[in-house]
């Protein structure tokens, strides 16, 4: 059974950077690929960045391209997000996922190809 367990987030200036991690504790991935989401307080959850499990093809959000390097360790079932550049808008709980595909079908939502989902970890950018 998939088990996502996120960690790494806190408090940080903008400016400064923050790497998460998302371990599969059951260690039974088996989806296509896994991804970061995020929500902010009072608006709805947003995608951040995925990679292909087996391939490690990244795609980012328009959100955080630019600013953030998203990767995997197959072998201990880690994804990892590190992030640069942090700004006060990126303060959100972010959330890691398993995905069926890389991206939604044309028309279709993340939540639509979301097979797991994590507890969330919280970031908090200052001022």
């Amino acid at each position: 059974q998939v088990q996502l367990v996120e960690s790494g987030g806190g408090l940080v200036q903008a400016g400064g950077s923050l790497r998460l991690s998302c371990v599969d504790s059951g260690r039974a991935l088996r989806s296509y690929a896994m991804g970061w989401f995020r929500q902010a307080p009072g608006k709805e959850r947003e995608f951040v960045a995925a990679i292909s499990w087996i391939g490690g093809l990244p795609y980012y959000g328009d959100s955080v391209k630019g600013r953030s390097h998203i990767s995997r360790d197959t072998a201990s079932y880690t994804l990892y997000l590190q992030m640069f550049n942090l700004k006060p808008d990126d303060t959100a709980v972010y959330y890691c996922g398993t995905l069926k595909a890389l991206m939604p079908a044309p028309g279709g939502s993340y939540e639509d190809i979301v097979d797991n989902w994590g507890q969330g970890t919280q970031v908090t950018v200052s001022s």
